[in-house]
Formats: C-alpha cells, structure tokens, sequence
C-alpha cells in the first residue's frame, strides 16, 4: 500500500459510526475474568472482604529496598529540589534530572537484571508521593516515563530481545514518554489517524501527536499507530518504540498549563519515519489492548500524587489553623473550618488505604485490579482537587495569593493555589472522570453483558436474542435471591474490627450496600434494556457508589492493619470510622439522585443550547478568545516549525 503523501487532508481520518468506536474499544478490553476482583464482586452484591483482609503486606527484603531509596530520594529533594524555582521558571533544571538519573530514580520499576531498583508497586508510589510533594512536575516526568512509557509496555509485552536493547537505557539515561492523543483524538481511538505503512523490514510513521508528556526531552517513545489491512498484515492499532532522534521526528511545540508548570510536555510529528519492524511491540492490532493493560497499574501513579496532596493539605490546615485566630480563638476551633479540617484528615486517610492496598494488590498479582486501579484514580482525583480546594478556603486570601507573593511582604510562602492548579489536571488525563465512569461502568456490568448482552442488543436477531433469555433466566435465578440477604443484617459479623472505636458496622453497612447497588443496577438494565449505555449521569452515580464502598472497605482494613501492628492503631479507627461517616451520607445522596435528578431536563437543555435557543443569554459580554479553529490542523506531512526537542544528557 502506498504511503501517505503531504497532501493527505484531514478528510483521510477514519470515520467511525458510534456502534464501530464501540466495538473498536470493546475489543482492546480484556474479554476474560481469570482471577478475583474485589470491586467486580462488590458492584455484582458480593462483599468479599477474604481478598483484601487480612491486608496484604510487602516482603521484608522488598520493604527495605524500598525504604533506602526512600532514604536517598528525601535527601536528595530537599537539598537539591528548588520547587519555587521550578514553578517560576516552569522548567525543570537538567541538573536535577540528572541527579534523578544517578540516583537511579528512573530505573524505580524496571527489573534489577536491567540495570533498574526493582522496586514494588507500593514503594515505586511511596517514591512518586515523595518526589511530586517537592514539585509535582517532578512526580509527573518520572510517572509518564515509568507508568506508561517505555517500560512498563516492554515490561507487559516486549521481547527479551526488546527488553535487553531498552531497558536497560530507560533505567538510567533515556527518558520516555507514551503517544496515543491526536489534536482531534482523545478517548474515541477507533478514530487514530496516525499510520505505521509497512515498507519491507520498516514501518512508516505518518501522523502528528498532541500531549506528549515529556516528548519535548524523551530519548524513546511509545506511539500507537493505525497499521492498514494488506496482505501479510492484520493491520489495526499498533504500538511501536520509537527513537525520538529519527529523521522526520519532529517537536513542534512546547505546550504550557495552568498548572505543572514544569511538565516538557508538546507536539510531536511524525514525517515518514522509518521505524524497525524489530520495534514493534506486540503484533498488529494490539495497541489499544497494550495501552489498556498498561494503564491497569499505572493509573495508580495518580493516585499516589493525590495521597501526597492530602498529606500536604492536613499538615498546613493544621499549621495554619491553630496560629490564625478569629474571634479570640484560632480558626480550627471553628466549626465551619473545624469541618473542613476533619474532612480533610479522614480522605487523606482513606485515599492512602486505597492507594497502598490497591498497589500490594498489583505486587502480588492475586487479583485481577483493573476495577481497582480505575476506581482509585478516579476517586482519589477527585477527592485530592476537593481538600485543595477547602485547603484554599481555609487560608481565605492568603490561598488566593501565590506563594511568591506572600514571600515577597514577609509571610511564609504557602503554594495553596498552585496545588489546586496542579491537581486539576489529574480529573483529565489518564482517563476523565466522565470516561473512567463509563470505563468502570462497563467493567462492573460485565456479567450481565456476557449473559444477556445479547438480548438489549438491537443488531441481535430473534433467535439469538431467546437464547440470551434463556442464559439470562438461569443466571439471574441462582443471582437474584442472594441479593435480598446477608452477613451485613447480623450484629455480631466482623466483630474483629471492633476495639474501642467499632468499625464492625460499617463493614456490614458495605456488605449490604453493595447488595443495594447490585439490585439498583438490575433494575436499571431491566427498565433501560438497550438505552443502559445512554443513561451516564445514572452509571456515574453507581460508579461513585462503587468507589465510596471501595474506599470504606480499604479504610477498615488499613486501620486493622496499623492497629494489628501497634502504629497508631487507635488513631487509625478514629480517622476510618470518621471517614466511613463521611462517606455514608455521601453514598445515600448518591443512591437518592439515582432515581431523582435532572437528567432528562438537562438533556433538553443541551439540545437548546446548541440549536441556539439561548444564544440570548450569552449578551452583555466580550469574548477575550484569540482567533483561530477549534482543533489544530494535524494533516500529515513535513513540519514546518523548528524542532524544539531538548535531551538531557
């Protein structure tokens, strides 16, 4: 097949149906269920509190890896790590990047033979925590290299040979980074329009991509191409190594956010790029399945930079709180600040629970956690934006102020404000909060779909649609009446969580709420049928519902856990039972908002909007846009911008 010219125009890109992006995304998606999963059993009404308790631990030798480079990584952030300096320059100096790879931080995942640490999941996330509370933009360059660059894609898929070539150069010089995002292609993949056209031993990369967290000084890259039908080829999207110093690689932009300010993250195009068929990783057709596994653990990088945010919150609310004094007392004492503080200490309790457990879960490989890693990003992302947010408040104007600012006329320089503009990006990438809902939300209603999939499907014809019925009748049989009763209903079940302050309850609260939910999505499925997938607003809530049980679950068990061990065990109930309070009135306004909201009403509105109808209410204002389209142009062919690209050597 020829390759694509200069003067392909944007028409080329693929054009998909609603029902084709599905079944495109439907197929990268692991199809099979081959261990536990204790959020895909909580959402079926199955509390199975024996997969998370007692709670798992690292081995000794791998705990005390872990926590010499701990060690050496604190040390290292607070005597060379100038974060002031970071954000006001919105650059990462190559100094500290190059001590980052002496100390061997970008080696943290990758195997020891490669030349890496080894270290486990838990303690790589302790490490990202550590590092990202000295500058998040640092937390951010050693996440996208390790987490979804190079080597955990090699680590999942790669050969020995694939292995031994890169590894061991990502462990300790090369930086990496991971390309799927098009100027006009997000989360619909089914749409990529970058190509890899074989050409004998070769690929030929065509195509442009946006995002590209540190693309601007990666050495390697992962770029997922489409690979068209030919003879010999199965085609589809595809994932390839790519070697940054390329002929037609080209960094055309460096782009700047609001916040993480130091990001090197751009534009990169690609112009006939002649990549080693020896770099492919995978076969054709395997990208979007590569990228989906691969984001299966390295989604928990999120996560571990929301825990971080949570710790830094709690400590300055705390600070802050008892020297500022308001009406002869200081501020905590306050209830309507007092409140915001308990938040505050109970979600940073409950987002590191989710976080470490979920992690070990991932370093033991019992279970199956891609519901897990997808919740915990999710939730913790939006959790961390809410404390920064009443972090702020607390400060009142001095949150509003920059840290420079403050500095500047005598006070301590608090970067309140710069934390929430960091946080904002993590409610985005690596999956939206509305697509790791619908993410979630698939993977939750799984079993019903593998039985009665079939019968809400309007392309399925009469008669598969009755043997669907069939299959459906008999497993909801054997289903339905375990969701009516269980060990949430006796008082005495998990009496082992109960010393002093008695978490037993909200234990059995879980168990019987998982139950509810089970039984509110059957009904939603039995009322909707083939509309289910329409209904968002109504799969976001039964996500949320998920995650706040999840989160209750993994706070009891971590408080057991540090009481088991004598380290402040006793603190810990009090913080997982407040937490847990918290967390119920959240869980009943959200099963209240399931059956009544304005779900249907908005989606009229929305029609209005864009038709027009209340184009009226935008008078009275200006519009301090610049000009220009909405989406950039991303045709294929030659750049015609100077290369921006920066390595680090």
């Amino acid at each position: 097949m020829a390759i694509m010219s200069a003067s392909t125009t944007p028409s080329s890109r693929p054009a998909v149906t609603e029902r084709e992006a599905r079944e495109v995304a439907e197929a990268a998606r692991e199809q099979h269920w081959r261990k536990p999963s204790f959020a895909k059993e909580l959402f079926l009404g199955r509390f199975r509190l024996d997969l998370i308790h007692p709670h798992p631990l690292p081995a000794d030798e791998a705990a005390q890896r872990g926590e010499e480079f701990l060690a050496k990584l604190r040390d290292f952030v607070e005597t060379k790590v100038d974060p002031a300096l970071i954000e006001r320059e919105a650059r990462i100096p190559d100094e500290v990047i190059d001590g980052l790879k002496d100390l061997g931080a970008f080696g943290m995942k990758i195997d020891t033979k490669y030349g890496g640490l080894g270290l486990t999941q838990v303690y790589y996330n302790k490490a990202l925590s550590l590092a990202g509370s000295a500058s998040p933009a640092i937390g951010v360059l050693l996440s996208a290299h390790q987490s979804i660059g190079v080597p955990q894609p090699l680590k999942l898929f790669g050969t020995q040979e694939q292995k031994e070539r890169f590894l061991p150069r990502c462990a300790r010089t090369d930086i990496s980074a991971f390309l799927l995002t098009e100027p006009d292609v997000g989360s619909d993949p089914a749409r990529l329009a970058t190509t890899a056209v074989p050409d004998g031993d070769d690929y030929v990369l065509d195509g442009v991509k946006l995002w590209t967290t540190n693309g601007v000084v990666a050495d390697l890259l992962v770029v997922m191409a489409r690979v068209p039908r030919s003879e010999g080829h199965k085609g589809g999207i595809t994932a390839f190594v790519v070697e940054t110093n390329s002929p037609g690689v080209t960094v055309e932009n460096r782009n700047a956010f609001m916040g993480l300010r130091g990001i090197e993250n751009g534009v990169t195009r690609f112009h006939q790029v002649r990549v080693p068929a020896a770099n492919r990783v995978g076969e054709e057709g395997q990208g979007l399945k590569i990228a989906l596994t691969t984001l299966n653990t390295g989604r928990l990088s999120l996560p571990a930079s929301c825990v971080a945010a949570g710790k830094w919150c709690l400590k300055i609310a705390r600070e802050w709180s008892a020297a500022r004094e308001q009406w002869g007392k200081p501020v905590a004492h306050h209830e309507a600040v007092g409140s915001k503080i308990s938040f505050i200490a109970a979600t940073t309790f409950a987002l590191e629970a989710v976080t470490d457990l979920a992690s070990q879960m991932a370093d033991e490989d019992r279970n199956d956690i891609r519901i897990e890693g997808a919740l915990a990003k999710l939730y913790a992302s939006e959790m961390a934006w809410t404390m920064a947010d009443e972090l702020v408040q607390i400060r009142g104007g001095r949150g509003f102020e920059t840290a420079e600012s403050l500095r500047a006329r005598g006070e301590r320089g608090v970067p309140a404000e710069q934390l929430l503009r960091d946080l904002r990006i993590n409610r985005i990438f690596e999956g939206s909060t509305e697509i790791m809902h619908l993410l979630i939300a698939r993977e939750a209603v799984d079993a019903h779909l593998s039985v009665a999939g079939d019968l809400i499907d309007p392309g399925k014809s009469l008669g598969e649609k009755a043997r669907a019925g069939a299959n459906a009748g008999v497993f909801y049989a054997k289903w339905l009446p375990k969701l009516v009763a269980g060990p949430g209903q006796l008082p005495a079940t998990y009496g082992e969580f109960k010393h002093g302050v008695d978490l037993s309850g909200h234990l059995r609260y879980v168990e019987r709420t998982a139950r509810k939910l089970a039984r509110s999505t059957f009904y939603a499925m039995s009322r909707w049928q083939g509309r289910m997938e329409s209904k968002q607003g109504f799969l976001g809530r039964i996500v949320d519902i998920g995650a706040e049980l999840f989160a209750m679950s993994a706070a009891c068990v971590r408080a057991e856990l540090l009481r088991s061990q004598g380290d402040h065990g006793r603190e810990a109930y009090q913080l997982a039972d407040v937490f847990c309070r918290q967390s119920r009135i959240r869980i009943e306004e959200l099963f209240n908002r399931l059956w009544t909201n304005t779900d249907d009403l908005d989606r009229k509105v929305v029609k209005g909007v864009l038709s027009g109808t209340y184009e009226w209410l935008e008078r009275g204002i200006v519009d301090p846009s610049g000009e220009g389209p909405w989406i950039a142009d991303a045709t294929p062919g030659p750049s015609q911008k100077e290369n921006v690209h920066r390595p680090i050597r």
